[in-house]
């Protein structure tokens, strides 16, 4: 994998723990399209607490159990290799919120083993 280094592009997927592609969760397709495709790197976050479109609140507090916590995805690349990848989610997600923003990378590099 390359390094990235200056000035990218960081993808945002705001969606539900409990949507579906194709009878698997939705987060996990996403990030298996996205590694298949090479994207640089992505990262899954579980909520405790949010609310969408439809102002349905979504909270993990015992009290009220939610069916669907939310989940952001961060994704993290060239604009051209986002650029991409967005018509397969396009065709993914249902509903949801996708942004997009300019983010200045400032490390980005595998794991080396040590001594190396």
């Amino acid at each position: 994998m390359d390094r990235l280094e200056g000035e990218h592009t960081l993808l945002r997927i705001f969606i539900g723990e409990s949507d579906r592609w194709h009878g698997q969760p939705l987060y996990r397709a996403i990030v298996e399209m996205l590694r298949k495709e090479k994207i640089a790197g992505c990262t899954v976050l579980r909520g405790v607490m949010g609310y969408g479109a439809n102002s349905i609140l979504h909270t993990a507090n015992l009290l009220r159990l939610s069916e669907s916590l939310p989940v952001v995805i961060e994704v993290v690349d060239s604009r051209e290799r986002i650029d991409a990848v967005l018509p397969k989610l396009d065709e993914m997600i249902g509903e949801g919120l996708v942004t997009m923003e300019r983010v200045a990378v400032l490390r980005y590099a595998p794991k080396t083993r040590q001594g190396q």
